[in-house]
């Protein structure tokens, strides 16, 4: 679909470029990390996430693909009963119940690479929150990275729907240099 940009107010104009020179607002463009959903197809996009601001690793290799696991509990607040799924894999969380810190530590101990916290405001598409430490000596080391709740609620939705126990992801993605495939934002988000 083709927007004619002519018909829209100027503030939305600023706002839409803004978002595209800095990612999103209050975050500069380095600061979002970016992922592609593989497969299921019906949430085949490209989703962005904040890191953690002074907890957890980075990304030291890419992965092409990768599961991407909900964790049961979601709120990833007690040992999860899905490690075996987990390890070795990324995990999806929902906020809420414990810290970030607390989160990232579990899925740590079950042997994921990587925590996606989604936000428990599950109409949330815009708004990112810093994840610090919760003043604790637990330092978990697997990279810790903030998912808007609309994200989160359309992945974990379709999983249910299509009764499936993981989406196939590829993480990081540079998306300046996704010319071999068409940049498919959620439809319900703008960035």
């Amino acid at each position: 679909m083709i927007m004619d940009y002519r018909r829209l107010p100027w503030t939305t104009i600023v706002w839409f470029v803004l978002m595209h020179l800095t990612g999103v607002p209050g975050l500069g463009v380095n600061e979002l990390l970016y992922f592609r959903v593989i497969s299921p197809e019906d949430i085949g996009y490209i989703f962005t996430c904040a890191p953690a601001k002074d907890f957890g690793g980075d990304f030291t290799s890419s992965f092409d693909e990768i599961f991407l696991v909900p964790a049961d509990p979601a709120d990833g607040c007690s040992e999860l009963r899905n490690r075996e799924l987990i390890h070795g894999q990324v995990t999806l969380l929902e906020r809420g119940g414990c810290s970030f810190v607390q989160k990232a530590h579990v899925v740590e101990e079950a042997g994921g690479r990587a925590v996606l916290i989604a936000d428990d405001v599950l109409d949330n598409d815009s708004q990112y929150l810093d994840m610090i430490t919760d003043g604790t000596t637990a330092k978990p080391s697997i990279p810790a990275l903030f998912l808007l709740g609309r994200d989160g609620l359309m992945i974990r939705r379709s999983l249910q729907r299509q009764a499936l126990p993981w989406a196939v992801i590829s993480i990081p993605v540079n998306v300046s240099s996704l010319a071999s495939f068409p940049l498919r934002q959620p439809p319900w988000s703008l960035w």
